[in-house]
């Protein structure tokens, strides 16, 4: 689930973008080399930060380095422990309060079709959308998906897990808040039809559940904009856990660690509007590889999307 902030405007969208490291003899036809935007690039955390957009838009690429200071001295970590003391507990419990309350409404409205969202809302659902898109690529550059059995860890409503239905695979769709596993299973319900005859796609499972409760074995495991929710040091965990369910491929996105973005999700967090959200952890590509490796798995693909408002990073690992 993937909130954004951003200090710059009129970003390029880029979106479909894949690079393998698979060695071949054909030269690629798909792949679309990186470029390094010529502005400050956008940033995609878990926090909502929409409603204090104008205030950020006005900060000036070159106000950068006065702000370094004014942040240095703010303490948002203060705001989260209280959050945390008000559920009575840590980040899990709050993005479960999050996700179950105030959070569910907003993303219920991003992740759907309505059009009472207002332009970042809208862009950030271009963004996600193009994540599905690219993960529903990676799926199936290999081959149908009848009969493949999906792990969709961190399902919300149901955007990932109802197109790999409709291709035929065997989907669990867990995520740790009840309301969106709700509203993902009453969307299956209406999307995913039966013909005359009784024949249509298998309907997903879905269960309440966080990362750390997940099991069996899979096909593939898919985690899409969840590991934002953990630190690194939790972080490798839930991967190597991940990749435990998984028998031949893993896929997740998260919001990649750089200077830029590490400090636009300071500034961002001096304007948290007036919603109550959840910590943001971002993570370094290398950490994230890292953590692979250490159970047995390398990297096969990596991808990028990114909208005005939406950056996210996907690799595809497979075991070494």
């Amino acid at each position: 689930m993937a909130y954004s902030a951003s200090l710059s405007s009129h970003i390029p969208f880029h979106a479909n973008r894949f690079i393998s490291t698979k060695r071949s003899s054909k030269p690629p036809t798909k792949t679309t080399l990186l470029k390094p935007p010529a502005a400050i690039p956008p940033l995609s955390t878990a926090t909502t930060f929409d409603a204090d957009l104008p205030t950020l838009a006005a900060i000036s690429g070159g106000s950068i380095a006065a702000l370094a200071a004014v942040i240095s001295l703010t303490d948002p970590e203060r705001r989260r422990k209280l959050q945390a003391e008000e559920v009575g507990g840590g980040d899990k419990e709050v993005v479960r309060e999050y996700f179950n309350n105030s959070g569910f409404q907003r993303w219920k409205k991003i992740y759907g079709e309505t059009d009472d969202v207002n332009k970042v809302q809208q862009d950030i659902r271009l963004g996600h959308s193009k994540t599905v898109e690219n993960v529903m690529a990676m799926l199936t550059d290999e081959g149908p998906l009848k009969g493949v059995t999906v792990c969709d860890a961190g399902c919300g409503t149901g955007s990932l897990a109802i197109p790999l239905a409709k291709e035929g695979a065997i989907v669990l769709a867990s995520d740790i808040s009840a309301a969106m596993v709700a509203e993902a299973k009453k969307q299956a319900e209406e999307q995913l039809l039966t013909d005359s005859e009784g024949v249509g796609p298998v309907m997903p499972k879905f269960e309440v559940k966080d990362l750390e409760s997940l099991n069996g074995k899979y096909d593939t495991v898919v985690c899409l904009d969840v590991l934002i929710h953990y630190p690194q040091s939790k972080a490798d965990g839930m991967i190597a856990h991940l990749a435990s369910l998984a028998e031949k491929r893993l896929i997740l996105s998260f919001a990649p660690k750089t200077f830029y973005y590490a400090l636009l999700k300071r500034v961002g967090e001096l304007f948290p509007g007036p919603s109550k959200a959840t910590r943001a952890y971002l993570h370094a590509e290398a950490d994230v590889e890292r953590a692979l490796q250490k159970v047995g798995w390398k990297i096969r693909k990596r991808g990028l999307t990114t909208t005005q408002f939406y950056f996210a990073r996907l690799i595809e690992a497979v075991p070494a």
